[in-house]
């Protein structure tokens, strides 16, 4: 796991980016949460290839689990990926709510997650 520090201002952004899978359960997620927390970065990318696809199950409820984790402690998250590929209508609803809170976004480009974080 690689974490790539950028600034906007005096916003703190990690992006992070790894060649296997990061996140694999809500637990790995509040571990990498206070990991860039203790770091002092203020926000976080990540990409969809380093998220279990059991995330975008949301009979799973990792997703809800982890996202409210992020939204408790004010961690803004955006997610960079295609999400185009789930058919799951109740995902894209679920994509499409946490796009309008701005905390948590599903993104497809890291310059969108940039745009997210500079508003």
């Amino acid at each position: 796991m690689v974490i790539k520090p950028h600034n906007i201002g005096n916003i703190q952004i990690a992006e992070v980016t790894s060649d296997q899978i990061i996140i694999q359960s809500a637990e790995d997620g509040l571990d990498l949460m206070g990991n860039i927390y203790y770091q002092g970065f203020d926000k976080v990318i990540i990409y969809e290839k380093d998220i279990t696809p059991d995330f975008f199950d949301l009979k799973t409820k990792i997703a809800g689990e982890i996202l409210q984790k992020f939204s408790n402690y004010r961690i803004a998250l955006a997610i960079v990926g295609d999400f185009s590929k789930y058919e799951s209508k109740s995902l894209q609803d679920f994509i499409f709510e946490s796009n309008k809170t701005r905390h948590i976004n599903f993104v497809s480009k890291l310059e969108e997650a940039f745009e997210h974080f500079s508003k």
